[in-house]
């Protein structure tokens, strides 16, 4: 992954962590925690759509590429944003 995407991918994840906590004001984690991991989910959802062949394209930033980067990583960073809102639920609830 280039770092261009990375950074595309980072921000989106931002994004969509925190658009995932604030749809969803029961599963929030918190802007901070909302943003940890989006930030997170986006790096790596990003990185692993891509290693896949479903990210971004290498060899530099392209409309379709950018499109995939922002994609990948805001719906991975607004997943692990859920993901881990649901966890601590559970582990609150035991």
């Amino acid at each position: 992954m280039d770092i261009a995407g990375l950074i595309i991918s980072l921000i989106s994840g931002l994004v969509g962590g925190n658009v995932a906590g604030a749809a969803a004001p029961d599963k929030s984690l918190g802007t901070l925690g909302n943003t940890i991991s989006g930030l997170l989910g986006g790096g790596l959802g990003g990185a692993i759509l891509q290693t896949l062949g479903m990210g971004g394209a290498t060899g530099g930033i392209d409309l379709s590429s950018f499109l995939s980067n922002v994609g990948s990583g805001g719906v991975s960073g607004a997943v692990l944003t859920l993901v881990l809102a649901v966890i601590r639920n559970y582990l609150a609830k035991r």
